[in-house]
């Protein structure tokens, strides 16, 4: 299945959840968390348990969102919208687009883009993470990313000789428990994938086909009711690392960042970051790829 986002759509969504959504003040601030760079409510760099916007039982709430990282050599844009309904369902639309720049020249791909669009769906299945909170008990969701990604001049190679798929489905469970006491939230996720580099250099390679599990993790502190700083971990799989380019060319690492989060009402939330994404394509840029994170999130 192909699903191509534009930001014409993405708007006209926007609108309509807008004049749709019924959300109400039954939730904290920053307790929907913000739009990851797949759609999902959660982290930045993971999707958490909970369901987007401030949307409570019987309730829809929409939100939709714009994300730039910038590195030392490679730009990323990510935009989208998502729905839930109830705090108990989350749909999620997104299309990211990877601008490579000139680093791809060697391979004769300069100023290539690597684009995909991602569908999302999430499900909280058992607990609340925040009104048990004297309890131990997280709040647990069951998600689906059916992502599919478009490459453009790369695709010959990177769907023949390398093995990769053009398309392929993240199934994850999270753990998300906010203790506010202390408040500090804790976010476990578990993801089967097959994903490379997220799903921008497809999925799977003739090293590896079968989904592998990764660990991603989420620590945030609340500093004021609507201020948190928090830092994530994202492990990925490396099923290009052997390939027909030669031992580590496209070598896989995991992600990092380091973020502040303000939510000045309910309706806007801007996130900030520092982010480590490892080497990308080592066979034409070996350093690793640090630098910013800015996301913007609208609620309804």
């Amino acid at each position: 299945m192909t699903l191509r986002v534009s930001l014409a759509a993405t708007a006209a969504l926007a609108v309509g959840l807008a004049g749709a959504a019924h959300a109400g003040d039954g939730k904290l601030l920053l307790t929907g968390g913000v739009s990851s760079i797949d759609g999902a409510a959660g982290g930045g760099l993971t999707p958490w348990a909970v369901t987007g916007s401030y949307a409570t039982a019987g309730e829809w709430g929409g939100t939709a969102f714009l994300t730039g990282v910038k590195t030392g050599d490679y730009a990323l844009k990510t935009y989208g919208v998502a729905a839930s309904w109830n705090d108990r369902l989350e749909v999620s639309l997104a299309r990211q687009d990877l601008d490579t720049r000139d680093n791809l020249a060697p391979l004769g791909l300069s100023g290539l883009h690597l684009k995909q669009d991602i569908l999302g769906v999430k499900l909280r299945v058992a607990g609340d993470a925040v009104l048990d909170s004297d309890t131990w008990m997280p709040q647990v969701a069951v998600g689906l990313e059916h992502k599919t990604a478009h490459v453009g001049a790369l695709g010959p190679t990177l769907f023949g000789p390398l093995g990769a798929k053009r398309s392929g489905t993240d199934v994850y469970v999270s753990a998300t428990k906010l203790f506010l006491a202390p408040g500090v939230l804790v976010n476990l996720t578990l993801r089967a994938t097959q994903a490379n580099q997220n799903g921008l250099l497809g999925f799977g390679g003739a090293q590896g086909r079968s989904h592998q599990i990764k660990p991603e993790l989420s620590v945030a502190k609340l500093l004021a009711k609507n201020v948190a700083v928090g830092a994530e971990f994202r492990a990925k799989p490396d099923n290009l690392n052997r390939s027909v380019l030669g031992e580590g060319a496209l070598k896989e690492n995991a992600w990092y960042d380091v973020f502040v989060a303000w939510a000045p009402s309910k309706q806007v939330s801007l996130t900030a970051a520092y982010v480590d994404l490892g080497r990308i394509a080592p066979v034409v840029q070996p350093k690793r790829q640090t630098g910013a994170y800015l996301s913007a999130q609208f609620a309804f």
